[in-house]
């Protein structure tokens, strides 16, 4: 009795606030709040419209002449539809998820989606718990696609090992939209069972199941996709992102730190055909990009400014996401849609000058709200600040002789190219020593190659920031600062580190999981700022971001070269070299 009591409760309060809704809409109450005069996009027209915009119970309840309890002047500004991000992992922003969402609102972003595959490759299934625990209530709403490649490949170590039974229960969680990026093609290719039947699970729930596949073309691209990836946000030239559209993928196009394919992609926004399927991300995210450019506006300020037409650059930022991830009550400014609203000055540089989120003002243009921050359980919070597991490391145990692959950066992407053998460092010939440490269950395991590209010249880097294991990858000119920085990182339970002659130049611990610090986005980003120009000072090359590409290097399921805690691996043929 007590079980329908409760339930008919439910039913009379969602009754209450249902009918409530309908006042205010047909104009026989006053509304919570209302915008007057504001011109906003309208995404289903695909024009520009000038009204009153009402908003009850969170919702926007009508359009036209409407009286508020609260109201605003939105005269000379343009109201939007919060924006989204359709792929992003949290944990490369450094920070905590509360302090990204108070990063990120002053640029409009109100919805984004997270892959948490990188704390899930350091604490398994209890990764994805804390990052669900830890967005409860953020006034961003966080949406998962839950990690389908822990570990990324199986040629990799990582603090965990999950199959379908292991994420199975995620897919019911209200906050789940579907299978996050699946890295493991070749797994995928090769109808591997603990794989697929991942994907399988995803669909039995009725999820979307994104992918990952760079430079997939051919039959190998149709039985792909033919096994339920609806999506690709790997692609960085228009080629590839046409084969893919035409097989009828929709198309992430990134503009993130490591990864920039806005330019590559702008003819799918021009085409009034194209952009329709495609909607934007930014994959991964530094401090310094949230701080100095923005989020979701700067790549549509960017687009704009290649030649996009505005409105449906709004369009790829708020609706297609939402309409592809099936999120039937956001992206766009109508009745029954949330009051999820970016004010913007213009169309064309897209300065937020106030942020509505369920129809609050969380951003007045100088200011977020203050909001509660999100519980975390003490055995979750205790576990995510403990998980090295490694011996102490000597410049013994980075020695070697013997011939070992040289992996070549390619500027401002993240594929590499396969540049021969060395055995030693060269500087003089930009080759250095690369290695990445197994860090999470005491394996002494620890991979050695070269790497071409960064242009170091003294000392080492190291960063617990690896791709997607997040072992520890470090990079020198010598095996005594190698061994020094990879220690320090372990003594700060994560973080970044620069080394020269033995001396800790510029450090930033992470010691959430090894992945993110507990500190304000500002204090982050000072350290991380101080690390790069120390590492740019010991000859790093200046067109790249030190820490973010280099963690890139033991991705091993993007072509073509990459190094794992077992040595370099050819991505392609999945093969030792």
């Amino acid at each position: 009795m007590a079980y329908k009591e409760t339930w008919s409760g439910k039913i009379n309060r969602k009754l209450l606030k249902k009918q409530r809704i309908i006042d205010v809409a047909a104009g026989r109450q006053k509304a919570d709040l209302v915008l007057k005069n504001a011109t906003y996009v309208d995404v289903f027209s695909g024009e520009l419209a000038t009204e009153d915009i009402a908003v009850a119970e969170g919702l926007i309840v009508g359009l036209g002449s409407y009286e508020g309890v609260i109201e605003a002047d939105m005269t000379g500004k343009i109201v939007c539809p919060g924006f989204i991000d359709a792929h992003i992992h949290l944990e490369s922003s450094l920070v905590a998820p509360a302090e990204f969402a108070r990063a990120v609102l002053p640029h409009g972003t109100t919805t984004v989606i997270t892959d948490p595959h990188e704390i899930t490759n350091v604490m398994g299934t209890d990764g994805i718990d804390y990052m669900l625990c830890a967005t409860e209530g953020l006034p961003v709403d966080v949406r998962f696609m839950i990690p389908s490649c822990v570990p990324a490949s199986p040629m990799d170590e990582s603090g965990a090992n999950l199959d379908y039974r292991d994420i199975d229960s995620f897919f019911e969680h209200p906050r789940v939209q579907g299978l996050a990026e699946m890295m493991n093609f070749p797994g995928v290719l090769a109808g591997d069972s603990t794989t697929v039947a991942k994907i399988v699970a995803s669909q039995a729930h009725h999820k979307k199941i994104d992918g990952h596949a760079p430079g997939l073309s051919g039959k190998a691209l149709n039985a792909y996709i033919s096994a339920g990836v609806y999506s690709d946000h790997e692609c960085s030239d228009l080629a590839d992102a046409m084969e893919k559209l035409r097989r009828g993928q929709f198309i992430m196009i990134r503009e993130g730190t490591a990864a920039r394919n806005l330019e590559a992609l702008m003819p799918l926004l021009r085409s009034n055909k194209l952009f329709d399927r495609c909607m934007f991300c930014t994959d991964d995210k530094h401090p310094s990009d949230l701080l100095e450019k923005g989020h979701i506006d700067h790549i549509c300020r960017e687009a704009v400014a290649m030649g996009a037409d505005p409105i449906q650059v709004v369009q790829v930022a708020c609706l297609h996401a939402a309409r592809y991830f099936l999120l039937n009550n956001r992206g766009a400014i109508a009745p029954g849609y949330l009051a999820d609203l970016a004010v913007v000055e213009d169309l064309k540089d897209f300065h937020v000058v106030s942020v509505y989120k369920k129809g609050k003002l969380v951003y007045d243009g100088s200011t977020v709200a203050d909001f509660p921050l999100p519980k975390i359980p003490a055995h979750l919070e205790k576990q995510s600040r403990d998980t090295f597991h490694l011996n102490r490391l000597t410049a013994a145990d980075f020695a070697e002789t013997r011939q070992k692959g040289i992996i070549g950066m390619v500027s401002g992407q993240i594929v590499t190219e396969d540049r021969g053998y060395a055995n030693g460092v060269d500087t003089d010939r930009d080759i250095l020593k690369m290695a990445v440490i197994e860090r999470h269950k005491h394996t002494g395991h620890i991979g050695i190659g070269y790497l071409s590209g960064y242009s170091l010249k003294r000392g080492a880097v190291a960063t617990s920031v690896a791709h997607d294991s997040h072992n520890i990858i470090c990079v020198g000119a010598n095996d005594a600062d190698m061994a020094t920085a990879a220690n320090r990182v372990a003594e700060n339970h994560g973080g970044i580190v620069v080394v020269e002659n033995g001396t800790v130049l510029a450090e930033l611990p992470l010691e959430i999981a090894g992945l993110m610090s507990s500190q304000p986005l500002t204090r982050v980003n000072d350290l991380l700022e101080n690390a790069k120009a120390q590492a740019h000072a010991l000859g790093v090359g200046r067109d790249i971001d030190p820490f973010m590409t280099l963690s890139f290097m033991s991705l091993p399921v993007i072509p073509t070269l990459r190094l794992t805690t077992r040595g370099v691996i050819d991505v392609n043929t999945q093969q030792y070299i």
